[in-house]
């Protein structure tokens, strides 16, 4: 660990505990006020921290909206679970549950097909996220401040001849997919595998996972697949309830 980022964490400790002063902090650390001072700016750039109006600082909203996070994806595979096994009991189709780790997509849960077809994907395995339509879901609720930075870096490895190569043929796809709240993956990601995704919101309303279901087209053509979209979202919409989330009315 860099000794920015080691200082920067000790800042942050220190802040969860209460308050302090700019002097404060430099002698609980043992750090210059300067280099202290520089570190809290960078902070509080992200809202990390802020200063009061008595230059007093404070952990900042960010820590608080990633504690939310966390505790969402904590619990968000045990939430589902019920409601996915069901639903998976009743349709007997492929079922993903995908959540976001840092900067990847990372499958969480799932469920397979009563066909015995077994599909790439498996649990702690990443989701392509120019290719998947539980990526498509997550990252099509971020905003495009922090949704362009990862498009830009972002592996358009060709895996299909659906697969989408450019950054402006994916951000056309994430305003169809915020468009119509639902993902589609056609032949995207594995050859003859289509996919539909819906989101799973928390408390605060933002999408804090993603379920998707998976079928070879030998099995379901994409017009039948459609056909579970309605199901998918009713039973995103129980998960969520469950999470926390409350439509408006």
């Amino acid at each position: 660990m860099s000794q920015s980022v080691a200082r920067a964490l000790q800042l942050l400790i220190l802040l969860g505990e209460g308050s302090a002063s700019l002097d404060e902090l430099a002698a609980a650390t043992g750090v210059h006020k300067t280099t202290v001072l520089r570190l809290l700016r960078t902070l509080a750039d992200e809202r990390f921290t802020f200063r009061d109006p008595n230059n007093r600082y404070h952990i900042g909203s960010r820590i608080f909206e990633l504690a939310e996070r966390g505790t969402d994806q904590r619990e968000i595979r045990q939430i589902a679970s019920r409601h996915l096994i069901e639903f998976n009991r009743t349709y007997g189709r492929t079922t993903h549950l995908a959540a976001m780790e840092g900067g990847e997509v990372v499958y969480i849960d799932k469920l397979e097909s009563h066909d015995q077809i077994r599909m790439y994907s498996r649990i702690g395995l990443s989701a392509n996220l120019n290719s998947t339509a539980v990526a498509k879901v997550i990252l099509a609720d971020l905003p495009d401040s922090q949704l362009r930075p990862i498009v830009a870096a972002m592996d358009f490895t060709r895996r299909t001849a659906n697969t989408i190569t450019t950054p402006e043929a994916y951000l056309r796809e994430i305003d169809t997919v915020r468009a119509q709240g639902w993902a589609m993956d056609r032949e995207e990601n594995e050859p003859s595998i289509n996919c539909i995704g819906a989101p799973v919101r928390g408390a605060t309303g933002r999408v804090v996972a993603a379920v998707s279901v998976s079928v070879p087209d030998i099995v379901l053509p994409p017009e039948e697949l459609l056909e579970l979209l309605e199901p998918l979202q009713a039973v995103c919409s129980q998960i969520s309830l469950d999470c926390g989330y409350q439509p408006r009315s």
